[in-house]
């Protein structure tokens, strides 16, 4: 059977010498990300790989040791201790990362996005404009929900990109932007967010065995007016009917910073003995998502499953927990884009889309200066993987 890598067109010359800078707590992702670039390029035969273009091609990892060591103070400086003279650089930064820590005063001091932020400038800094190309892979975008301003707030995500590009990224690639129209701020430099749809699908057919994708058994569900663009992609490829949440909040009060919700309001047709397939960008506290899984039960939904590209969980996980064992929930998907803590990975309640493979193609492609755009539309391949489940069903059920 031929593997996808094999039949990719990656003929081209590399931009350059292909280089990876894991920040720290995205090392783990890293590594796998590393494991197929080094399997791939062993593999692949070309005519030119002995050519000065393509120096440096096969390689036993393409991860380059840096490190951010810290004074007591809590003061850092970025360190590269490799060239990268010429490198076609991916540095890897994961924000929400709240398990690293580091010394400050001699207190623990866990990392906070803001810190995340800073390590990866002070590696961009680092490199001193030598790199022939520098992608920041950044999955949770920094300070995307604060990406408009509704009264006289600050800015914070567009001041971001446009900090990175001044400092000489080329490229910067996301997940499933809380709202793309942030890229606004940087209008001649690379901006991609990437949705990890496919992996959702592959992995809830993986894991559930007994799904009717239609629109009488199926139904795709958008908790918040927000999130539709990516509902209406969802339940278009699969071919199933929408249905949406608005928030109904108070506004005569402040909560937290912001308008507490009242209630969530259903539109759509009937869920009556339906799977649900609730989709969003991130579970933060959960409060919402439970919020909606309750109503949809209510209403007489099936099978609920949760599907997030980030799972922050920052409230823990109990109410998961208890929401699960009162039948509320089925399932909740998430990525590996962001760490996740050994707890969640250990619950039974839990499906972890694995994401390395993915960014691994990408890198793949971008060093080659070969077009993304059929690893951004991944209609296809949910297509296939929908027809052999199905063909599976029927196998089944002749046996």
């Amino acid at each position: 059977m031929t593997t996808r890598e094999e039949t990719r067109d990656l003929e081209t010359i590399p931009v350059g010498s292909l280089g990876i800078i894991p920040l720290r707590g995205c090392e783990s992702l890293a590594e796998k990300i590393n494991s197929y670039l080094v399997k791939w390029r062993t593999q692949r035969e070309s005519e030119h790989k002995t050519s000065l273009a393509f120096a440096g091609y096969q390689r036993d990892s393409y991860i380059l040791k840096s490190s951010v060591p810290r004074f007591d103070s809590g003061e850092g400086k970025g360190v590269i201790m490799e060239s990268v003279r010429g490198t076609d650089l991916y540095l890897l930064v994961d924000v929400t990362n709240h398990s690293q820590t580091y010394s400050l005063c001699g207190y623990e001091n866990h990392m906070s996005p803001d810190d995340h932020y800073q390590d990866l400038k002070r590696i961009i800094s680092a490199v001193g404009g030598k790199a022939r190309r520098i992608t920041v892979f950044m999955p949770f975008l920094y300070e995307s929900r604060q990406h408009k301003r509704t009264s006289r707030e600050s800015l914070d995500c567009a001041i971001a990109l446009q900090e990175l590009v001044s400092m000489g990224v080329d490229n910067i690639i996301t997940f499933d932007a809380h709202d793309p129209r942030v890229q606004n701020s940087i209008p001649l430099h690379g901006f991609e967010t990437v949705q990890p749809a496919y992996q959702f699908i592959k992995n809830l057919l993986k894991n559930v065995p007994d799904l009717q994708i239609d629109s009488d058994h199926m139904m795709v569900i958008s908790p918040d007016e927000g999130g539709m663009t990516r509902a209406i992609y969802i339940a278009n490829v699969l071919g199933l009917d929408m249905g949406m949440f608005y928030k109904r909040r108070d506004y005569t009060r402040i909560v937290n910073g912001r308008n507490p919700i009242v209630a969530h309001e259903f539109l759509g047709t009937s869920v009556k003995g339906k799977d649900m397939i609730v989709i969003d960008d991130m579970i933060s506290s959960g409060e919402s998502v439970l919020e909606v899984a309750a109503v949809l039960k209510k209403r007489g939904a099936r099978k609920i499953f949760i599907c997030t590209t980030f799972g922050l969980f920052t409230n823990g996980l109990e109410k998961f927990d208890d929401a699960y064992q009162n039948g509320f929930i089925d399932r909740v998907l998430t990525t590996n884009l962001i760490y996740q803590t050994p707890e969640l990975l250990e619950r039974e309640w839990y499906i972890n889309c694995d994401m390395s493979k993915y960014i691994a193609y990408l890198i793949d492609t971008l060093n080659h200066d070969t077009s993304i755009s059929d690893l951004l539309d991944p209609s296809d391949k949910i297509q296939n993987a929908i027809a052999k489940y199905k063909k599976k069903q029927q196998e089944k059920a002749s046996e």
